[in-house]
């Protein structure tokens, strides 16, 4: 009886959709879960068992500072970073192909939630999407950070995050190859 209230009480809240749900868990294929906070991203590979999820595997944006990076948790290039952080971490644990569980966070074309998803499949993830909701290749290197750094006329004041990091916004597509090779060097 109470595991049915509780069921009944996170529809209420909205917390879950079990139509979505329901049809994700009859593939059978592992879900990939996208989360975005204030701060972080989290990326978790997530498998179905009838005792509860099981958690295989989670990725955050935080991990990107133990590798060097320092432009920051916030931006698409590190939502990108995650994903293709997440995407080895899938292929080492021989997870192939995989679907997106983006919860309730709303669809926005060429987000963070969808530059995790290209990072994704292109540490070679197989994932269901629509090519037009990924980030154009100059977003995920962060080049439309540096031009607008270049714009900018309040730039210590917007870009003081990055200057506090000794963190040269106009090198941003630089930095991001960097770390990009780091990665799927590793």
């Amino acid at each position: 009886m109470s595991a049915r209230i509780k069921t009944v009480m996170l529809r209420r809240k909205d917390k879950t959709n079990y139509r979505k749900r329901l049809r994700t868990l009859m593939s059978g294929k592992p879900r990939i879960v996208i989360r975005k906070t204030d701060k972080h991203l989290y990326v978790q590979a997530v498998k179905y068992s009838s005792a509860g999820d099981k958690v295989l595997f989670t990725i955050s944006s935080k991990s990107l500072e133990k590798l060097g990076w320092k432009a920051g948790e916030k931006n698409l290039p590190s939502a990108y970073l995650t994903g293709l952080l997440a995407g080895k971490k899938a292929k080492e644990l021989h997870i192939k192909e995989a679907i997106l569980d983006i919860g309730l966070h709303p669809a926005i074309k060429g987000g963070k939630v969808f530059a995790a998803l290209k990072g994704l499949i292109d540490a070679g993830l197989t994932v269901p999407h629509s090519a037009e909701v990924l980030p154009s290749d100059d977003r995920v290197s962060g080049k439309h950070i540096a031009e607008y750094a270049q714009k900018t006329k309040d730039r210590k004041v917007q870009f003081a995050a990055y200057a506090k990091n000794n963190v040269q916004v106009e090198n941003m597509p630089k930095i991001f190859e960097e770390m990009k090779n780091k990665i799927t060097g590793m």
